[in-house]
């Protein structure tokens, strides 16, 4: 424990180190060129690094489609009742391909109108991530309920919005994610129902037959697997899923 609190007060005093002028670490320093711009050292260029690549996953998952994909195909594997069949990462793997997918005009956008002109040097870092900033935004308020936005609108204390590029991020993050939620959970209610009909049916049969110990899961489980698959089920999921993005 004692040495956990050492290496917490150790990162909270780096940037003094850092930045002091004789004694400081030159490892991490920032030099004022006489134009009046910073140049920032190799090891604080990884460092700033590092911590995007840290922060990269929760972008993933917060402002893009993965959320929708991942609970509506955990919905439906729950509903197959095939336990751990398709795996985890089986899943995790389509819906980040899915994500790539329906993101796929976002990003080329963010590519050509930031990427380009930032390596060629027409804008600086700070443009390029307002403008790539801007296109998220842009992809998160057309797949965000309306009433989400007003709800944490009015929680801040922020007034109504002339302009869509006005909502900032603290309000559109939380108001994209609710959105999510509730559109994955309604999706998975309607992938649910068939699969819950066989599951009654069996489960009457069996009763009816007076087969109480036998395990209705088990009688329905390939007969959903033989709808599922007569009805090209991935093929519709996938289909009907990536459709329900604007």
């Amino acid at each position: 424990m004692k040495k956990f609190s050492f290496l917490f007060i150790f990162i909270l005093l780096i940037p003094i180190f850092s930045f002091a002028e004789p004694g400081g670490l030159d490892a991490l320093t920032i030099t004022e060129l006489a134009n009046g711009d910073k140049k920032y050292s190799v090891s604080l260029k990884i460092l700033a690094l590092m911590t995007a690549l840290t922060v990269l996953p929760s972008l993933v998952l917060g402002m893009t489609a993965f959320t929708r994909i991942i609970i509506v195909m955990s919905i439906l594997r729950q509903a197959l009742g095939t336990q751990q069949t398709p795996p985890n990462q089986i899943l995790i793997a389509i819906s980040l391909f899915l994500t790539f997918f329906v993101m796929a005009p976002t990003f080329n956008k963010i590519y050509s109108d930031v990427s380009g002109p930032y390596q060629s040097g027409e804008i600086d870092l700070t443009q390029a991530i307002e403008s790539g900033g801007g296109e998220l935004k842009k992809f998160m308020i057309k797949n965000t309920r309306k009433n989400d936005l007003v709800m944490f609108s009015d929680m801040a204390k922020e007034g109504d919005f002339i302009d869509s590029s006005e909502i900032p991020f603290y309000i559109i993050l939380p108001a994209y994610m609710t959105s999510e939620l509730k559109t994955a959970f309604q999706i998975g209610f309607l992938l649910f129902l068939p699969f819950l009909v066989i599951d009654m049916v069996i489960a009457s049969v069996l009763m009816s037959l007076g087969m109480m110990m036998l395990s209705p899961m088990l009688i329905a489980l390939p007969f959903k697997l033989l709808l599922f698959v007569l009805v090209d089920g991935w093929a519709m999921t996938v289909g009907s899923l990536v459709g329900t993005f604007s």
